[in-house]
C-alpha cells in the first residue's frame, strides 16, 4: 500500500497554515499524516514485521536510556524551516520535553530517532529526514533499512553540520551495530527479520 500526497505547494501557505491543514486532516484511524517538505502525507499502518523491528529496539532502548528519557512511537516532530513534521518509528527524548499541548514537539528535544523503511516511504527515510533531523540538530538517527539497495542494511548516524549527518557506523542485517554513549547499547541485527 502506498502513501497519499495532498500538495498543497502551489499556494503560498507559512508554517502555521500547513500545521492548521495537518491538524484538520480526517485520515483513516491508524494511519500516520505527516507534512514532508510542505506536502501533507498520509501513510497506512506499517506491516507486522515493520512493527517487529521497531518493538524490539525500543525494547532495548528502555533499559539503556536515563529514567527522566522516553521512547515515543507515535510522537510528531516539528522542523519548521524544512516545513516538515516527521513522525519517527521511534524518538528517545526527554520526558519533560515532551510534555505540552498540542501535537508537534520540536525534533531538537530528540536525543536520538529511528525510521524503518518501508517500500513506499524508504527514499523519504533515507534522504528528505535525514537531512530534516540533521539540521535540526538531533545526535543520532538510526535508520533501519529494510529495503536498501544492498541488501537490508542498519545505518547510525551523527555528528549532525547543517542538513549532513556522518554516517558512523553501517552494518548488514545479522551483524551488531553500537549506539554510543548516552546508550552504550549493542543492538543485534539479527534479530530482525529480513523480508
Amino acid at each position: 500500500m502506498s502513501a497519499l500526497t495532498v500538495d498543497h505547494s502551489s499556494y503560498d501557505y507559512g508554517w502555521d497554515d500547513v500545521v492548521r491543514i495537518w491538524e484538520e486532516t480526517d485520515a483513516p484511524e491508524g494511519c500516520k499524516v505527516e507534512i514532508i517538505e510542505g506536502i501533507i502525507t498520509v501513510s497506512p499502518t506499517p506491516s507486522a514485521r515493520h512493527n517487529n523491528i521497531a518493538y524490539r529496539v525500543l525494547r532495548r532502548l528502555t533499559v539503556a536510556i536515563p529514567e527522566e528519557w522516553g521512547v515515543y512511537q507515535t510522537q510528531s516532530v516539528a522542523i519548521p524551516t524544512r516545513m516538515s513534521a516527521f513522525v519517527p518509528d521511534l524518538l528517545v527524548a526527554p520526558l519533560a520535553e515532551v510534555d505540552g499541548p498540542g501535537h508537534l514537539v520540536p525534533a531538537a528535544v530528540g536525543e536520538l530517532v529511528v525510521e524503518v523503511t518501508s517500500p513506499s516511504n524508504a527514499s523519504t527515510d533515507r534522504i528528505t529526514k535525514a537531512a530534516g533531523y540533521a539540521e535540526a540538530g538531533v545526535p543520532l538517527y538510526l535508520l533501519i533499512d529494510r529495503h536498501a539497495p544492498g541488501g537490508p542494511t542498519v545505518t547510525l548516524y551523527g555528528e549532525p553540520k547543517g542538513d549532513v549527518y556522518r554516517v558512523l557506523r553501517a552494518v548488514p542485517f545479522g551483524e551488531k551495530i553500537h549506539l554510543p554513549a548516552p546508550f552504550d547499547l549493542t543492538l543485534d541485527t539479527a534479530e530482525f527479520p529480513v523480508t
